[in-house]
């Protein structure tokens, strides 16, 4: 079983310093019934589509396969609801963590978000000095709802 456990996070852009190497990402989604979420994402020179299960705390199921990037851009086109999601994201290690940084654009141009993976729930993880508050159990901040609601539309 594939389990993604991810907790996120907004941060402070003052204290986070210059980020290096990003990459970007343009992701999809194509609709479901349920909770579960078919994401198609090009990332950088690779492509991937997900199938993500509902959220439980932090933890939900995830399974992930490479495709051809072509498949990807033509699943974006004529699969996935409108619009497409873009960002950028940048990797940051912090003790013995990978943060993933995404800057987003477009309709969510302003977003800045924070994400760890962990192992399990409760395994203890040292926040850097630039977290501000964590969003995980927030809804709004998952990248599927920010097509439905985007981050320029917050009020």
């Amino acid at each position: 079983m594939a389990l993604e456990i991810e907790r996120k996070f907004l941060i402070d852009t003052d204290k986070l310093g210059k980020l290096e190497n990003g990459y970007d990402i343009k992701q999809g989604y194509i609709q479901t019934k349920d909770e579960t979420v078919i994401r198609v994402r090009v990332k950088g020179n690779g492509a991937f589509v997900t199938i993500k299960g509902g959220n439980i705390g932090a933890t939900r199921l995830e399974y992930e396969y490479a495709i051809p990037v072509e498949d990807a851009n033509e699943m974006l086109e004529k699969f996935c609801t409108k619009p497409i999601l873009y960002k950028t994201r940048y990797l940051i290690l912090h003790k013995k963590h990978t943060w993933e940084i995404d800057i987003f654009h477009k309709e969510n141009d302003g977003l800045i978000v924070a994400e760890v993976e962990l192992d399990s729930e409760d395994e203890n993880v040292e926040l850097p000095e630039w977290i501000v508050k964590e969003v995980t159990d927030e809804a709004r901040y998952y990248n599927s709802n920010l097509l439905e609601h985007p981050y320029s539309e917050w009020k």
